[in-house]
């Protein structure tokens, strides 16, 4: 409310200072209409005086001699008289003969003789074509000064067409006055008139007409069409003026800028005043309805650092209905049910975790469990040996090579090997099959030097090679081939391919392999265990974001890839690449 207030205070003083702009420029524009009427009638007036036979004849004077030969010094004067005399706002009318003589209304010729009205200030700066200059000046009538607006204009010679004097029109000054008298600018505000030198043409103190003007800004006053500004010196006021083309004018007005600011006073005391008495009552209504709220709140507060200090003891009181109530009602059914579960849970929650790291021991070990039957490492080794009695290098050579996996197997050493060592016992292995497929069975194994020292799990290429004959080789009539390769997959993943050319695996086999990756309990045995002990085991050594994936065409062959995290140093991989 403060926000909305200040920015309401300062929106209404902008508006009744750009109010107070544009009704000064409304008055200055109705009286430059009206004074410039007023000041073009009498224009129209001295035309016809410069136009009558008497004052043109006089511009035909060349030299004083010549004028009093003439003897028009009277018709001259009559003239100017009854101009006079049409217009009771006329205080004289003044026509000047260059170094000759000089005629009025009133003045006696031996005074209008010895005149020099060439020497005011003003006689320079008329325009020496056909226009009128206005300005203000002090004039003796019948021993007295009066103030007077005088209109000048040129009289031009009709023989040599140059200036040859002046006539001027003194206007009484008390019309001006009245016109300007008349306007009212606020309470205290007046109106003044500049000409285009600067001096004033009216002031309300009459001792300053015909004074050059001194405040701030007075040449840009003088020549811009119009404006507005503050004043900086002296107490504020707000100064308005435009300038009338057709007078040569500047109008001003001026406000004191402590009078446009009584009313944004007065909006401010009201603003002031709402605001105070708003924030009064919402103080008063606030407080009533915070300690409704802020008591029940506290009091659950405190009851909360006890449960949290694990003192499930006693409850809330409810002290209504409400929302609060409601929040008071189902905490304590909480703290109720927390006391009742909290021995079961926590001491379940140890059981649960205990049985866990022992379930995933146990099934770890069972894993590994199926891969050593001892008793076969013994029956082979004596094979081997009755096959070298007999000569049967053939018998001894499978016999030999099935008990170094078996031997490998056996070893419980590490969970993991090298992929190097994975690769030799893998090849023991076709080599066993190759005496029985013989040129049916091909094997390409090409794994960068980099990758065969990358950690995997120890006997987990023979179960998919075993799968590839099983599956590939032995439905098919062709020639097979099975290649093994590593690559790396983004920055952090190894993937070990084992592609074979056979058979492939029908769609709904494929579907039944995928989902026991995903499902099946090893310990229920069956068909693909080899393949899901594998993945298994991988999973639990480095997470359930590596393992097999397998995919297959029908009479196309079928791709396993091991995907495994990536370990071995970007230095090495990169020279051994090179």
């Amino acid at each position: 409310m403060c926000c909305i207030g200040y920015v309401s205070y300062l929106r209404s003083s902008e508006v009744l200072e750009d109010e107070a702009r544009q009704y000064s420029w409304q008055i200055i524009e109705q009286v430059n209409t009206h004074v410039g009427y007023y000041v073009n009638d009498f224009e129209i007036s001295i035309l016809k005086t410069i136009n009558d036979p008497v004052i043109n004849a006089l511009t035909k004077i060349g030299s004083r001699e010549e004028l009093e030969a003439s003897g028009m010094a009277d018709n001259v004067k009559q003239v100017l008289r009854q101009a006079a005399y049409s217009r009771s706002d006329v205080s004289n009318i003044t026509v000047v003969l260059d170094n000759i003589r000089t005629f009025d209304v009133w003045t006696a010729p031996s005074v209008l003789a010895a005149k020099d009205i060439q020497h005011e200030y003003w006689y320079g700066t008329v325009s020496k074509g056909y226009e009128f200059k206005i300005f203000t000046r002090v004039i003796m009538i019948d021993d007295r000064r009066e103030q007077v607006i005088s209109i000048a204009r040129r009289l031009i010679s009709p023989q040599t067409l140059q200036p040859i004097g002046m006539i001027v029109v003194d206007v009484n000054f008390k019309r001006f006055q009245e016109i300007a008298e008349k306007v009212t600018i606020g309470r205290t505000g007046y109106m003044y008139i500049l000409d285009s030198e600067g001096r004033y043409v009216y002031h309300p103190n009459l001792g300053s007409l015909g004074l050059p003007a001194e405040f701030e800004n007075l040449p840009n006053i003088l020549t811009n069409e119009s404006g507005s500004f503050v004043t900086a010196s002296g107490p504020k006021r707000l100064l308005t003026y435009a300038h009338s083309s057709f007078l040569g004018w500047t109008l001003v007005t001026s406000i004191p800028y402590a009078e446009l600011l009584q009313g944004t006073a007065y909006i401010r005391h009201t603003i002031f005043l709402t605001v105070c008495l708003t924030l009064l009552v919402a103080a008063i209504l606030g407080i009533g309805l915070g300690s409704s709220i802020i008591r029940p709140v506290k009091k659950l507060a405190r009851y909360t650092r006890r449960v949290e200090a694990g003192d499930f003891s006693g409850s809330v009181e409810l002290e209504s209905k409400d929302e609060i109530g409601m929040l008071t009602h189902s905490f304590n059914r909480m703290v109720g049910r927390l006391k009742d579960l909290l021995d079961e849970v926590y001491f379940s929650k140890l059981r649960e975790t205990e049985l866990a790291l022992r379930q995933r021991e146990i099934e770890l070990k069972a894993l590994q469990s199926q891969m050593n039957p001892h008793f076969l490492y013994n029956s082979l080794e004596t094979i081997r040996g009755m096959a070298l009695e007999q000569s049967a290098d053939s018998i001894s050579d499978i016999a030999g090579s099935l008990a170094r996996l078996l031997r490998y197997n056996l070893k419980m050493t590490s969970q993991t090997v090298s992929l190097k060592e994975e690769l030799y016992y893998a090849e023991v292995y076709l080599r066993i099959q190759g005496f029985r497929f013989e040129d049916k069975l091909q094997v390409e194994i090409e794994v960068p030097e980099w990758a065969q020292k990358q950690p995997i799990v120890r006997f987990s290429l023979q179960p998919l090679v075993e799968n590839c004959i099983v599956h590939g080789i032995e439905p098919a009539l062709g020639i097979t081939r099975i290649r093994i390769t590593a690559f790396e997959e983004g920055a952090n993943v190894l993937v070990v391919m084992i592609k074979d050319t056979g058979m492939g695996i029908p769609e709904e086999k494929l579907r039944e392999i995928r989902q026991s990756l995903l499902d099946k309990d090893i310990m229920h045995g069956g068909p693909s265990i080899g393949i899901v002990n594998v993945h298994r085991r991988i999973q639990y050594l480095f997470g359930e974001d590596f393992g097999l994936t397998i995919d297959s065409q029908l009479e196309r062959g079928s791709v396993v890839q091991i995907r495994l995290p990536l370990t071995v140093a970007v230095e090495e991989r990169g020279s051994q690449d090179v």
